[in-house]
């Protein structure tokens, strides 16, 4: 038998080790190779938003071949410590060192070389489905199936270089260790576990600090200390204060000594310092992924939030405002759709009363508004002044940075202009929400026309501003598909643009720009929905990587754990009790850094998403940790089941 041969032999006789790894670097092989197949594609530079997608598929290959590394490392490592008896065996019957590494290195080159092969190959099956969904999903045109030879060339030359780099680093875990260590390294006694008060009390003043900055303020240095801190914080909790609590709790002999518990408390205070890494790993993976899936589903459904409560599906927004403003392009194009609509123009400035920000609008333009609506209009006399609140109540944030004065019925304010001030009495008042979106203001004071016409020809007219609404009923509110009546309108509208800025520039005094509804509501889901993408299939990686950690670990403890059941059984241990006890233990190392990770996620998310105005996030946050805790229930099930019955298997 050659030596390949028996290489070959060693990873079949072993399958049941290798599988996790095996399967999990093959569908990091596919990741890495679909992205590529994008990245490469002769045509996506041609599509809009195409470099874009480009660079945020590269940027995530990158992150899939650096977490690729650390994983396949950990994995390799994790073997080697489970085969030192048999490395030592081989020591006996004649093998040199150079000889067992020449081993390790044939090994992991040919499991790499077989997950690029399987890798490449369900990627190329899979490639024409993995282009549809990303173009789908993004909202770009089709892709067309090409051959992806550079694509190929490339995700072989990387993953060939991977994996033998990291046979080489691995070759320090065995080093130069004896004949007698070799056998005897996963059979030696292991010591009681001790926690060091200062490092638990460290760990949890450092979680502490990186609560509390976050919610001091954020920037660049607040962040990158509350991920320095929280990070560190969470090693030190695995690593001392976790075994520091079960210690505390052993003490306890009314609770402790009570059925299967004294059993299952003793052995995860060893299991908890042994996995302190792999917990510590698989808590910042989820964590990390769980906090940027939020916060993109959270903005994804803020901006389809926006486009429910916006009344106005088309805007066309006036600088420098004209008497002559021609809106006959839109009107025709609505016209011609079979649209009925309606039409209000709003003319407005900045201003402040008592220190207070205002907008300043004439009675005319606000009753309009109101009208279309179904709303009660006003009447004022040349003395008084409407008085509108438009906060709105979502943005309390932005509402406490902002200067805000609430006028009442018969209040007098004083508005501040370039050439002295106007005291107005406030004969009544409105609320109208709207405002905060469409002119940017929380507070609005409304004029009669005479007045808000002797204002503005005082000063610059640049100093006015304007927005031409059009309602729309047939549209409604519902966010509609790429193919509905408002989808195509809004394409043929926003392709004309340039048109009306041109008519338009005819009148010096004249310019604008045209938005609408569909148009602003597609432009931000496609820029959050490559994120989204992207996110998803990371997370995948993230999630059956975490799953294949805790198996590794529990395949690695399973020679040690099955003697130690087989002792107890021999004592009365019965195979209920056993099955309870290592349920227990495996249900703390699968949910545990879960239950972690949800806990961080909440602290970062909240000020980030307050920051962006979001307060209403519990449907991401539902949303993406029932996914995480449904597919690390199915892998807990599947896992413990496997374990469960090699341990059987051990038992008298």
């Amino acid at each position: 038998m050659s030596f390949p041969q028996f290489a070959f032999n060693n990873i079949r006789r072993n399958g049941r080790a290798y599988i996790a790894f095996f399967l999990s670097s093959v569908f990091m092989v596919m990741i890495f190779f679909a992205y590529a197949v994008f990245i490469y594609h002769p045509y996506v530079t041609e599509l809009p938003m195409g470099d874009t997608t480009a660079t945020g598929m590269q940027i995530a290959s990158i992150i899939v071949y650096v977490f690729a590394f650390f994983f396949v490392m950990y994995s390799i490592s994790a073997f080697l410590k489970s085969r030192n008896k048999e490395f030592g065996i081989l020591t006996i019957l004649g093998a040199e060192p150079r000889q067992i590494r020449r081993l390790v290195i044939l090994e992991n080159m040919l499991i790499g070389s077989l997950s690029i092969i399987a890798g490449i190959g369900g990627g190329m099956l899979l490639s024409k489905l993995f282009l549809m969904l990303t173009t789908r999903f993004i909202g770009m045109d089709d892709l067309h199936f090409y051959f992806p030879v550079k694509a190929i060339l490339i995700t072989i030359g990387a993953f060939l270089l991977l994996f033998f780099c990291i046979s080489l680093f691995t070759l320090v875990f065995i080093g130069n260790k004896r004949t007698l260590e070799l056998l005897t390294g996963t059979n030696k006694p292991k010591k009681e576990p001790k926690a060091s008060w200062f490092f638990s009390l460290l760990g949890f003043a450092l979680l502490t600090v990186g609560f509390v900055v976050l919610r001091s303020g954020l920037n660049g240095g607040t962040i990158m200390l509350a991920a320095v801190t929280g990070i560190a914080g969470t090693y030190f909790f695995y690593s001392q204060l976790s075994v520091l609590i079960i210690r505390l709790l052993k003490r306890n002999r009314k609770t402790v000594w009570h059925g299967t518990r004294l059993l299952w408390i003793s052995e995860m205070s060893y299991k908890m310092k042994d996995n302190a890494r792999m917990l510590f790993m698989v808590t910042v993976v989820i964590a990390i992924a769980s906090m940027s899936a939020v916060v993109i589903l959270s903005l994804d459904q803020e901006n389809r939030e926006q486009f429910t409560n916006n009344d106005f599906p088309v805007k066309y927004n006036v600088y420098t405002p004209s008497d002559q403003m021609d809106m006959s392009y839109i009107d025709s194009t609505l016209e011609a759709a079979g649209l009925n609509y309606q039409q209000v123009y709003l003319e407005y400035f900045w201003s402040d009363a008592d220190q207070s920000a205002v907008s300043v609008m004439p009675l005319s333009h606000y009753n309009r508004f109101n009208a279309i609506q179904g709303k009660k209009t006003f009447q004022l006399d040349s003395a008084s002044a409407l008085f509108v609140d438009s906060r709105n109540e979502k943005d309390q944030d932005q509402i406490d940075r902002n200067r805000f004065r609430n006028y009442a019925e018969g209040e007098t304010l004083t508005l501040n202009l370039e050439d002295g001030s106007l005291q107005a009495r406030v004969t009544a008042t409105d609320v109208e929400p709207r405002f905060a979106t469409l002119i940017y203001s929380t507070g609005v004071v409304v004029l009669p026309d005479e007045k808000f016409e002797e204002i503005t020809q005082q000063f610059n007219a640049n100093r006015l501003s304007g927005k031409v609404l059009y309602q729309i009923p047939a549209w409604g509110h519902a966010v509609p598909d790429r193919h509905s009546s408002e989808a195509m309108v809004s394409d043929q509208l926003l392709s004309s643009a340039d048109t009306i800025r041109s008519d338009n520039a005819s009148d010096e005094n004249y310019s604008g720009f045209l938005t609408t509804r569909y148009g602003d509501f597609e432009r931000y889901r496609q820029g959050t929905a490559l994120f989204t993408f992207l996110g998803i299939f990371i997370g995948l990686i993230f999630s059956i990587s975490s799953a294949s950690f805790l198996y590794f670990r529990l395949h690695t403890d399973l020679e040690a754990d099955g003697k130690m059941v087989h002792s107890l059984s021999k004592m009365g241990l019965s195979f209920q009790e056993m099955k309870r006890s290592s349920t227990v233990q495996i249900a703390i190392l699968f949910f545990l850094p879960i239950g972690v990770a949800i806990i961080e996620t909440l602290v970062v998310v909240k000020p980030f998403l307050t920051e962006f105005g979001i307060t209403n996030y519990t449907m991401p946050v539902l949303t993406v940790f029932g996914a995480f805790v449904l597919a690390q229930t199915f892998y807990f099930i599947i896992i413990r089941s496997r374990y469960i019955a090699s341990l059987r298997k051990m038992m008298v």
